[in-house]
């Protein structure tokens, strides 16, 4: 997910949940809820007496600690999104683009790379335009050029997922950590994926924002070990 050390310290973290199924995608692909605001304010006496990793305190927070944040994710449209975020992320909290998650969806045609990899300087001055999204130029012309490099990708390898994944040797990695206050910010794991992904062409790809990446899509679960998601419980 996000790198929480700018709104709630030193915490690398991040994910997705989307607004609605698309046509196609691989049987084990993680089965999301849709949160509606209404949803947020629900939360259950039980669900409070919960033990969870020490930043999921607001609502919003909450809700997606606990339905995506290290759940494996292996969708290619699902995974496209999460690494658009966490570049637009980064130098703020995950906070402020969880909020205008929405936001993106709609002005990026639901994160379809074929259509992001096409846009050209109109669509550029409508995003720029667009209070929805963060508006700098720098994420927004990145955005592009990794729809790019990310369709020349699943050319080279059949699926985004496939290459991705191959980063922890197709399996998530499962970290035992006391308490979720001190995580890494990046590993051997994320610098090899930093490095591979610059090469290709992506940007704002350095190896915090790939761990936060990472930690997003459930390649590595970085639930401390009495958080009650750490063993699905």
């Amino acid at each position: 997910m996000a790198n929480f050390a700018r709104g709630i310290p030193i915490v690398c973290v991040h994910a997705v949940f989307p607004l609605s199924k698309p046509a196609a995608r691989p049987a084990s692909q993680h089965e999301f809820e849709v949160l509606h605001p209404q949803n947020l304010a629900m939360i259950t006496k039980s669900n409070k007496a919960r033990r969870r990793c020490h930043w999921a305190q607001k609502p919003l927070m909450v809700e997606y600690h606990d339905k995506e944040w290290g759940k494996p994710v292996h969708g290619d449209r699902w995974l496209f999104e999460f690494l658009i975020l966490e570049g637009a992320q980064a130098g703020l909290s995950w906070e402020t683009i969880l909020n205008k998650r929405e936001n993106y969806r709609r002005a990026f045609d639901g994160f379809d790379a074929k259509k992001i990899a096409r846009y050209d300087r109109r669509k550029v001055r409508a995003l720029l335009a667009d209070a929805g999204i963060v508006r700098n130029r720098l994420k927004i012309a990145a955005a592009i050029s990794n729809a790019q490099a990310f369709l020349e990708v699943r050319k080279e390898f059949g699926t985004f997922d496939r290459y991705i994944w191959q980063f922890v040797g197709g399996r998530p990695k499962k970290n035992k950590w006391t308490t979720s206050q001190r995580l890494p910010a990046r590993t051997r794991e994320s610098d090899a994926m930093s490095e591979d992904l610059k090469r290709r062409g992506f940007r704002f790809v350095g190896s915090t924002i790939c761990y936060a990446f990472m930690q997003a899509v459930g390649m590595v679960n970085d639930h401390a070990r009495d958080c009650f998601c750490y063993s699905g419980r």
